[in-house]
C-alpha cells in the first residue's frame, strides 16, 4: 500500500504538474511554429529564392528518396523554437533578478534595554 501512496504524492507534486503542463504546451507550440514555417515562412523564402517550393525537394539516389526540402522546413522550426524559448527563459531570468534585487523591509530595531528591564519588572510584579 506504501507504493501507491508514495505513487500519489509524487504524480500530484506541484513539479510534475507543471512539467506535465509544459510538456502538452510545449507540444501544441512546436504544431504552430510547423505550421507557421511551412504554411508561411518556407513559401516566402522560396519566393524569395526563385520559386522553389522547398516541400518538393528531394534528391533521388538510387531507389531512396532524399527529402532534404523537409529537412529545411524542420531546421527552421526548431530554430524558431529554441530562439522562442531561449527569450522566454531570458525574461523569467530578469523577473527573478528584479524580484531579488527588491529591498526587503528591515527588521524593527530591538527596544533599548531600559524598556526590557521596565518590562521584567512589570511582570514580575504582576505575578505577585
Amino acid at each position: 500500500m506504501s507504493v501507491v501512496k508514495e505513487f500519489r504524492e509524487f504524480a500530484v507534486k506541484g513539479n510534475v504538474v507543471d512539467l506535465a503542463v509544459g510538456v502538452i504546451i510545449g507540444a501544441a507550440f512546436g504544431k504552430i511554429v510547423s505550421s507557421m514555417v511551412g504554411d508561411v515562412v518556407m513559401p516566402l523564402v522560396g519566393l524569395l529564392v526563385g520559386g522553389i517550393d522547398f516541400s518538393g525537394l528531394a534528391v533521388k539516389v538510387g531507389s531512396a528518396t532524399l527529402h532534404y526540402g523537409k529537412f529545411i522546413q524542420a531546421c527552421l522550426d526548431f530554430l524558431i523554437v529554441a530562439w522562442a524559448i531561449f527569450v522566454a527563459v531570458k525574461i523569467i531570468n530578469r523577473l527573478k533578478r528584479e524580484e531579488a534585487a527588491a529591498p526587503v523591509p528591515a527588521a524593527p530595531p530591538p527596544p533599548p534595554r531600559q524598556e526590557v528591564l521596565l518590562e521584567e519588572i512589570r511582570d514580575l510584579l504582576a505575578k505577585r
